[in-house]
């Protein structure tokens, strides 16, 4: 089998080397300050390749990066200054520069998991949906569109889960109390299930096949970290 030079097989390819290498160099070398502090080269490539891999970019693709880019920020910087919305935390030096107290790295990964995990949604819905024609099988449209809303929010929220206690370890940010709070997670959910519903609503092409490798990519990166670090 031979290797075929798209868009999608060089942007997997780059994205694995970054975080095999990182959860390389943090578990097995006396390099591990070296590779989190790099932690926002990562982000920002993954940025760029998921713009990259995007086909039809257009106003409202661009729109929603923005969109989730400042709906992140404001309610991290709520979160931050006031402790209501997901406890009381703060963000360490890694993310690099802040506004408000905020890394603004840290409003670009809201677009990052939200736009991933409604890409991974549609196509999960889409699959099910043909395999429902196929048996005769109908959905409500009202059901349908909710339950991609509520499956997405639920996949980001756990995406989440399982980031948090690596990203406390690597020093993104730390808590204030010894547990983190059960309504953090809420509050992800309740800002993603927003965030998807503009998703669904804005007209871009949402077959971003990179964005679901991405999202499967750093998920066992965080869960081999969370076990092994």
């Amino acid at each position: 089998m031979t290797f075929k030079f798209t868009k999608n097989n060089i942007a997997v390819f780059i994205a694995l080397l970054f975080h095999v290498s990182g959860a390389i160099g943090i578990l097995l070398t006396p390099y591990a300050n070296w590779f989190i502090g790099n932690t926002s080269l990562n982000l920002l490539l993954m940025v760029g390749l998921l713009i990259w891999t995007q086909t039809e970019k257009n106003l409202a693709f661009f729109g929603f990066m923005a969109i989730c880019f400042v709906t992140g920020m404001g309610v991290e910087m709520i979160g931050v200054n006031t402790g209501r919305l997901f406890g009381s935390y703060q963000y360490g030096t890694v993310m690099g520069p802040k506004i408000n107290g905020v890394p603004w790295l840290i409003g670009l990964n809201w677009f990052v998991l939200i736009f991933a995990s409604g890409i991974v949604m549609t196509r999960l819905h889409d699959w099910i949906k043909e395999k429902s024609n196929s048996m005769d099988l109908t959905m409500s449209p009202l059901i349908e569109k909710f339950s991609l809303l509520i499956d997405g929010a639920l996949l980001a929220s756990f995406f989440d889960w399982i980031m948090e206690p690596v990203a406390i370890k690597l020093k993104y940010w730390n808590w204030k109390t010894e547990e983190i709070p059960d309504f953090n997670y809420f509050t992800w959910f309740v800002v993603s299930l927003v965030l998807l519903f503009v998703f669904t609503k804005l007209q871009f092409n949402k077959r971003n096949h990179f964005a679901i490798d991405l999202l499967i990519i750093q998920a066992l990166f965080f869960l081999t970290l969370r076990n092994f670090l």
